[in-house]
């Protein structure tokens, strides 16, 4: 009777390949642990997923060798594709110790000098664990040539290797899945490489990094200098040149972009058990020193956020699908406001943020802008309660900026990007006013939305508060902005009866109007502002910005957007899914409404004239931005006196250390605030109630704070500051 060992069941060839697969499990999750940390701070479903990502595509690649019949070919093609996946792990071990992120196909290919040093600095990296990665190759290898390991010559039949291919897809199945349903659109969208590895796993996010780059390059590849000159036609025609009464009356200001995330055009003036939500705000929009808009719309995509901040900061739309930053903006050809006002006017700039550098990918897209510095979450004490999902909450954001904002040479552009008014809004009870008695509906979104609302507010007054004792508000103007919709559609008839509406009659034109979201510009101490009703969006707002600093020579910036200040503008508002709204009519999918909301159900022939000639401007603008934005073709082009940004001459560690350096190297010439006031700190002017603020700094946090420059090994130390 044949003796069956406890190790027989590897002799077989199932058994090699489980093996390997079993091997290659257990240093992903080495890996997942010691390395690249993506248990930190993971939800149930993450955690899920980390522990299932590492098989599907092993399954698929080295059971491949199941198809190979012959012993020959078997087992060299099974060892092949588990040491390409364990080089692919190894590599983005070694490259995330260097740089805090995953390995893209480019930086494989050397498209991206971002790896430059990284193989002379490899063996620094290596730790004492990497053995492991490495050490069962050995042992294999060894019994194979000294012929202590046991070949199977007899091939599984085809239903076993049906098997392993159909589980490896199922596997990836039930990842995508759980994926979809924590983060939708997860590969549409693309909005941090850290959440794709968690989710679908490295092999996974290398194949579609892989197709993203065939089809970026592909695209990039068709553009001809003919494709250059039609859009600067289109600019030509398309962009308004007259000098309106607001030229220049914020000339040589400060900038400040407040980013009011997923605020909405309703927020303003509503009242709710006999409250206002947003006071302060509501101050702000009536003041005669603000410019407010009642019909300026969020023009978003699947890019949500970063497709508002690209519209501001290019005049350009979004994708079609994805998200601009994370797809192309590593290595896109940006002529973005930092850059733009840093070259013509002397701005400096600055981006202050609670959240990850990584999401969205800005830590590099900020860089292609132009932007010297950024703030993210790596320079804030986010431990304990201090943060929400998405970052920093909102008063610890603008009080813990203060150290870094007053060393910014003045004049400066400098954006706040605020989250705790974000899905799906929920506050910590000590975060929440004991006054404000918010709305009972039967949608805890919709609920909760008007509290972080009300929050929201808080937060701005405080910040205006410390503007006016610093004495930054007499130089400054500040531009506040709805980024998108903070109800989505399916919570809007929960929302109806709030806004007086019957739930029962509600529409997708409701919906649509709905997309309104705030935008002001207020100029303290000016008082020729007043609530202007033009027809406009979030593609407007870089024109309206450029001509109201009295920018040099506007026009010659390509963007598709028009000057929301110029009695000659279109007022057509078109959205990323090419629908749009005008004063007049407004169309929705297949339906064109009239301004009362009513579906015009036969078009005459002026009302079908007017309706084509919408519709064919709102193709061609965003025809345009796709074909900038697609074929990157702005490399082809340069306005006068301005210089492409060159983005490896930019590092966002140490920023307080190279703000210093900047301020000692200017001497007397320096305009920072702190140095104004004789290098004495202006934090004591900031009072916020933010009940976190005093806490002691813990080893917990919601969120993972990781600087990607911070262990930059080429610059992450230097003081030296960015250009």
């Amino acid at each position: 009777m044949r003796h069956y060992g406890r190790f027989d069941w590897v002799k077989s060839r199932i058994g090699f390949v489980a093996l390997l697969i079993i091997l290659f499990w257990a240093k992903s999750m080495m890996a997942y642990a010691m390395d690249l940390h993506l248990f930190s701070g993971s939800s149930f479903i993450q955690i899920l997923t980390i522990i299932i990502n590492p098989f599907p595509i092993p399954l698929l690649l080295i059971g491949l060798a199941f198809y190979f019949r012959k012993t020959k070919y078997f087992y060299p093609v099974a060892l092949i594709m588990y040491f390409i996946n364990t080089l692919l792990l190894y590599l983005n071990v070694i490259y995330y110790r260097e740089f805090s992120d995953f390995m893209s196909v480019s930086t494989m290919l050397g498209y991206n000098k971002v790896n430059q040093g990284l193989g002379a600095s490899g063996l620094a990296l290596a730790n004492f664990h990497d053995i492991f990665f490495w050490f069962d190759f050995v042992i294999i290898i060894g019994l194979m040539l000294m012929r202590k390991f046991n070949f199977d010559a007899g091939a599984v039949t085809k239903f076993m290797s049906f098997t392993f291919t159909t589980l490896g897809c199922f596997l990836f199945m039930v990842t995508l899945t759980l994926g979809e349903i924590d983060r939708p659109q997860l590969i549409g969208r693309q909005f941090d490489s850290n959440y794709f590895v968690k989710y679908l796993g490295i092999d996974a996010f290398t194949i579609s990094d892989g197709m993203r780059l065939r089809s970026i390059n592909k695209e990039r590849s068709t553009a001809k200098k003919t494709d250059v000159e039609k859009v600067l036609d289109y600019i030509d025609q398309h962009n308004l040149n007259d000098v309106t009464k607001y030229q220049g009356v914020a000339k040589g200001k400060n900038v400040f972009v407040i980013h009011l995330e997923s605020f909405q055009q309703f927020g303003l003036g509503m009242q709710i058990n006999g409250q206002e939500v947003t006071p302060f705000l509501n101050s702000l929009y009536n003041s005669d020193s603000t410019i407010a808009f009642d019909n300026f719309f969020n023009q978003v995509g699947q890019g949500k956020t970063s497709d508002a901040e690209n519209m501001l900061e290019t005049g350009t739309f979004g994708l079609s699908s994805g998200s601009l930053f994370a797809s192309h903006g590593s290595d896109q050809t940006f002529q973005a406001m930092p850059a733009i006002l840093h070259q013509s006017e002397g701005y400096s700039s600055a981006v202050f943020h609670g959240n990850n550098a990584s999401f969205w990918n800005r830590n590099n897209v900020y860089k292609n802008m132009g932007y010297q510095y950024f703030f993210d979450a790596s320079y804030y004490d986010t431990s304990g309660d201090k943060a929400m999902g998405y970052g920093l909450k909102d008063k610890l954001l603008f009080n813990d900026s203060i150290k870094y904002l007053e060393r910014l040479q003045q004049p400066f552009y400098a954006k706040y990007i605020t989250v705790t008014n974000h899905f799906p809004y929920t506050l910590d009870d000590n975060d929440k006013d004991p006054n404000f008695q918010t709305t009972s509906t039967t949608s805890d979104i919709v609920n909760g939305y008007f509290e972080t609302n009300h929050y929201l507010d808080q937060s701005v007054r405080e910040f205006y508060q410390y503007l006016d004792k610093s004495g930054l508000a007499q130089n400054s103007v500040v531009v506040l902005y709805g980024d998108h919709y903070g109800i989505s559609n399916s919570e809007n008839k929960a929302l109806a009866p709030v806004l007086n509406k019957n739930p029962d009659e509600w529409t997708d034109w409701d919906d649509q109007q709905l997309q309104r979201v705030p935008f002001m510009i207020n100029i303290p101490n000016w008082h020729g502002g007043g609530i202007n009703h033009t027809y406009g969006g979030e593609i407007d707002v870089m024109p309206t910005l450029l001509r109201i600093l009295d920018v040099d020579n506007p026009n010659q910036y390509v963007n598709v957007g028009q000057n929301l200040l110029d009695d000659k503008r279109n007022q057509i508002v078109a959205f990323r899914n090419n629908n749009w709204i005008t004063p007049k009519y407004s169309r929705v999918g297949s339906n064109i409404y009239d301004n009362q909301g009513q579906v015009i159900e036969k078009l005459t022939k002026q009302q079908q004239a007017e309706v084509d000639k919408i519709q064919d401007e709102v193709n061609q603008q965003l025809n345009v931005s796709d074909a900038i934005n697609q074929k990157d073709l702005l490399r082809f082009y340069t306005p006068k006196h301005f210089t492409p940004i060159n983005a490896q001459k930019y590092n966002y560690a140490n920023g307080l250390g190279k703000l210093d350096n900047l301020s000692v190297s200017l001497g007397n010439k320096a305009t920072d605030l702190f140095t104004k006031n004789n290098k004495h700190s202006t934090q004591d002017l900031y009072e916020t109630d933010a009940p976190e603020k005093n806490e002691p700094k813990s080893d917990t946090s919601r969120i993972q704070q990781q600087n990607p420059d911070g262990i930059d090994k080429h610059d992450g130390g230097s003081d030296t500051p960015n250009p």
